[in-house]
């Protein structure tokens, strides 16, 4: 069976230096809010092309808080309309409404599953105070003219990263576009912790000290607290893991885009659809997305040759039960999608031969 995603094959590689990175923490004697935490958060930062990085525990809580601090800034209050691609996983939701916000949600553009701007252009009212730009599959949104479009109407902009780790347009990277943008480094994702993690950066330091504050207790000094906070900090083993997992992270996005080009240029079946890209060499192939109109049929047929694949996502936002009061709307794009996706095996361990072999296998379907 050719795997969906091997992390024991990819985090075998650097067992040495993960290993090492433990016993570091380990002997330090500080495990919260140490060294390996300052050190991930510098690293990432730099990496992403912004000014500040603040570690969190995941990356629900690094959307929550990044909406909670600007309602404590000011800059948000209850009730305000955030819009939001309709096709995304629900934390992106999650996030929006757990602030008493009111998510508006959009239908994404078809071909890059990705906001479509003419239908945030058109969602926008005097109530809309937001945009969550969600970085669908490993493909940067358009940002400068969503960037645009933000400023004309006195937007912010949270980009949710937690697909497009190095992602970028031009030499920007993702991360640095938004007035912040979340990261969750889930293990699965292109750069993953060993556990649960997440990150926010932004280059505003007035918010990166008050999501700091909120997610430790709501305290920007030791036992005095500010604001009514949460227990939400990444901590020192995962940051240490992070760290080295970093220094490996532009390798592996070469890799994804290897096989990514392997599947574009060798899949040929008039019943699939292939993802849309607008640059290959800026895409990071967190996922490899591809549509049919007999999903189910054909995932069972890869599973019958030996090739393992999986739904991102089976049933969409506006129809689960969490937002049930959603269940008379309708969005056919979204639906479209969600009936029709599957994705390839992907990811840094895959070697050639197995990269052939799924495409041998879709092409025989």
């Amino acid at each position: 069976m050719i795997s969906f995603l091997d992390l024991k094959a990819i985090n075998a590689q650097y067992q040495d230096e993960l290993v090492a990175a433990a016993t570091r923490v380990i002997d330090s004697g500080w495990y919260i809010q140490g060294t390996e935490v300052k050190g991930f958060e510098e690293e990432f930062a730099d990496y992403c092309g912004s000014k500040y990085c603040i570690g969190v525990a995941n990356g629900l809580d690094a959307l929550s808080l990044t909406l909670r601090a600007w309602k404590e800034m000011g800059k948000l209050k209850e009730g305000d309309e955030v819009i939001v691609p309709a096709n995304t996983y629900i934390a992106s939701i999650l996030a929006i409404t757990e602030n008493r916000l009111k998510p508006v949600l959009v239908e994404p553009d078809e071909a890059t599953c990705n906001l479509c701007l003419e239908k945030t252009a058109a969602a926008i009212t005097p109530n809309t105070k937001a945009i969550v730009a969600v970085h669908l599959y490993g493909q940067i949104c358009p940002m400068p003219e969503l960037m645009e479009l933000a400023e004309e109407h006195a937007l912010l902009v949270l980009e949710d990263a937690a697909q497009a780790h190095g992602a970028s347009i031009g030499e920007r990277k993702a991360g640095s576009w938004g007035h912040a943008a979340g990261f969750s480094f889930y293990p699965g994702k292109n750069l993953g912790a060993l556990g649960d993690a997440g990150a926010v950066t932004t280059d505003n330091e007035e918010l990166a000290k008050t999501i700091r504050a909120l997610g430790n207790y709501g305290s920007h000094k030791k036992y005095e607290n500010l604001y009514q906070g949460v227990n939400s900090r990444l901590d020192e083993i995962q940051a240490a893991m992070l760290r080295v997992k970093l220094r490996h992270l532009d390798e592996e996005i070469k890799c994804r885009r290897k096989v990514a080009e392997y599947y574009l240029t060798n899949i040929d079946n008039p019943n699939i659809q292939l993802p849309t890209v607008a640059d290959r060499e800026t895409h990071v192939w967190h996922l490899f997305v591809v549509r049919s109109g007999q999903r189910d049929v054909l995932q069972q047929q890869l599973a019958e040759q030996g090739v393992q694949t999986l739904i991102h996502y089976l049933v969409p936002p506006h129809q689960q039960k969490a937002y049930e009061n959603w269940h008379t709307e309708h969005y056919p794009v979204t639906e479209s999608i969600h009936q029709t996706v599957l994705s390839l095996p992907m990811g840094p361990h895959l070697t050639l031969e197995q990269a052939t072999q799924v495409a041998e296998a879709m092409n025989l379907i």
